[in-house]
């Protein structure tokens, strides 16, 4: 079974373009891994403090293999000075 989540991301004041940066560098490395079937990160138009990643795995395998990569490492280790908030929820996708 799928897995989808919905990651979103409140960067500090003043920190927007570099949690955009760190962010963005995420999106084609992942979309071309084994498993994934969708990565997008969103900046919201009228709050450029707040980001959403909406990704979808093909299995718990597949986002295991994510956690395991060089550029979520970087990220992993790179994010929280310029994070406010963050947290995540799991969708189900109907239909």
């Amino acid at each position: 079974m799928s897995i989808t989540k919905r990651v979103t991301f409140i960067a500090k004041e003043g920190s927007e373009a570099k949690m955009k940066e760190l962010l963005t560098a995420m999106v084609l490395p992942s979309k071309v891994e084994d498993g994934c079937i969708f990565y997008d990160i969103f900046v919201y138009e009228n709050n450029p403090r707040k980001f959403m990643a909406v990704e979808s795995w093909r299995d718990d395998a597949a986002l295991d293999g994510h956690k395991s990569t060089e550029h979520y490492a970087t990220y992993k280790s790179s994010f929280e000075p310029y994070c406010d908030k963050k947290y995540s929820d799991e969708l189900e996708i109907l239909g």
